[in-house]
């Protein structure tokens, strides 16, 4: 269709996926108990993320008001410091801390992404207005109600990624962040039918960021603050929708300017599966290892081989790596690496950490550790190759696996086995597993960042989840603020 076709101003109505996401975000009961109960981990990992960030002042220079001083008294809480500020800001500020180490859980599938990155929109939005009821006399959401919202967030940006690649296209996941979050904080607010379709509709709107700051040559910080920005753009949009300002029905059909044709070539999104829970059932967590997912399995994998090769590092001929060809695509990375985002997005660097010190946490990544040479070194020995049934399996409903293998080649002929993983400790497939070593990550993230009180009185709160489901969340994060 031309420009000239287009002759009619008649508005039309709304675009289906407007309609869909605004009827799940409103209506949809969910009674799931594996939704609720991944979600009460997921809240937990999301909050240690967020407090483990607050170790490092990249992350910390960046938080706060926009200004100094444009506190507000009554506003947004922000977990682990002593900041109130207006639920905008203060969404930038936890989903900037939450994402900040690549530490938080994932989603895979067309398009990939951080789900709990809606905590940002989703913790302000409730905080702000639970202490706003309470202080009208008026109900207050409960804990209960935060991992309702968790869980429509994560299916609405699951299920949008499901067969979506916007990476294919230059653009960045963090729209689907965008997406889901005004969504569901436009709800949250009290939101109108009309006014999520409207708030969503901007959404959508906005486009997408490139991904260029998630790549070489321009890897940098920016990908770690980048949910933060797109949490708090959401709850503008659900703010704005609020006070009456309009949609866009066709904001992602319209032909020519909307955003399939604009931003995807005029292929149309696709959502192979209604919206329900299986995003949250099905998630993915962080939970050993801060580095891409799709190099997680790597790393468990030269783990298991550090033993075998530590002290023999100078009569190593090559190491051979096998992944999927998003990890290829992604963080299959030569070269020189200018900082900590651009190194917890090199497979190589990961294996290299996890081979030479048997280990591989945050501070790996900082300049004091990748001055080692013997990093570089073994980076240069490193194959990189896809695996076609690894990539097979990484898109299969049933399976989704994230697998990787490893294998390290000595110059005198002898070899080590070849190390394969297919699902890593986050997998839903190694739950009873994983659990346990998530509520230590917690336990361990909040015993470094609060003093021994209130690390204790945080650590008994999270442990009772019934009683934790009922509390008040305006109560919930007063328990999360800095004591000093």
């Amino acid at each position: 269709m031309s420009l000239h076709d287009i002759k009619s101003a008649e508005r039309p109505a709304p675009d289906d996926v407007l309609t869909a996401i605004a009827d799940y975000a409103l209506s949809y009961e969910v009674s799931s108990e594996a939704a609720y109960e991944t979600a009460y981990y997921c809240l937990m990992d999301t909050l240690a993320c967020g407090f483990q960030a607050l170790q490092y002042p990249a992350c910390t220079k960046l938080l706060g008001p926009v200004v100094p001083g444009a506190v507000m008294p009554g506003g947004s809480r922000v977990p682990g410091t002593s900041f109130e500020l207006d639920p905008v800001q203060a969404a930038f500020n936890i989903g900037a801390m939450v994402r900040w180490l690549d530490f938080n859980d994932t989603w895979l599938a067309a398009e990939w992404g951080h789900p709990s990155d809606n905590l940002g929109a989703i913790l302000a939005v409730a905080d702000y207005t639970s202490r706003r009821n309470a202080a009208q006399g008026k109900a207050a959401f409960r804990v209960r109600d935060l991992l309702t919202f968790m869980i429509k967030a994560h299916e609405i940006q699951g299920v949008a990624a499901l067969e979506n690649s916007f990476n294919r296209v230059g653009l960045d996941h963090v729209l689907l962040v965008r997406v889901a979050s005004t969504a569901v904080a436009t709800a949250m607010l009290g939101g109108t039918r009309e006014q999520v379709i409207n708030a969503v509709s901007n959404a959508w709107i906005d486009g997408g960021a490139l991904r260029t700051y998630r790549h070489a040559p321009n890897t940098g910080s920016r990908k770690s603050w980048a949910a933060g920005d797109a949490t708090s753009r959401a709850v503008r949009h659900a703010l704005m929708a609020m006070a009456g300002e309009m949609g866009y029905p066709s904001a992602i059909t319209a032909p020519t300017w909307g955003f399939q044709d604009v931003l995807m070539k005029g292929k149309a999104l696709s959502f192979p599966q209604p919206f329900g829970s299986y995003v949250m059932e099905n998630i993915l967590f962080k939970i050993s290892f801060p580095a891409e997912f799709h190099g997680q399995t790597a790393v468990e994998a030269a783990l298991k081989l550090h033993p075998q090769v530590r002290r023999h590092l100078d009569e190593i001929e090559r190491i051979v790596i096998e992944t999927t060809e998003s990890g290829v695509r992604i963080i299959d990375k030569t070269g020189p690496l200018a900082n900590p985002a651009d190194r917890d997005h090199c497979i190589q660097y990961m294996v290299a950490v996890s081979l030479i010190f048997g280990r591989l946490q945050a501070s790996d990544y900082e300049d004091v550790v990748a001055a080692d040479s013997r990093i570089d070194v073994l980076r240069e020995k490193m194959v990189v190759s896809e695996n076609a049934t690894f990539t097979e399996e990484y898109y299969a409903p049933d399976k989704r696996h994230i697998g990787n293998a490893v294998q390290v080649f000595f110059k005198d002929g002898t070899r080590t086995e070849r190390v394969q993983i297919d699902v890593p400790l986050g997998h839903r497939k190694r739950r009873a597993e994983g659990m346990p070593v998530l509520v230590q990550k917690f336990e361990s993230a909040v015993a470094a960042h609060f003093s021994a009180k209130q690390c204790e009185a945080i650590k008994s709160l999270l442990a009772d989840r019934p009683k934790l489901e009922k509390m008040a969340v305006h109560e919930f994060v007063a328990a999360l603020v800095k004591n000093h």
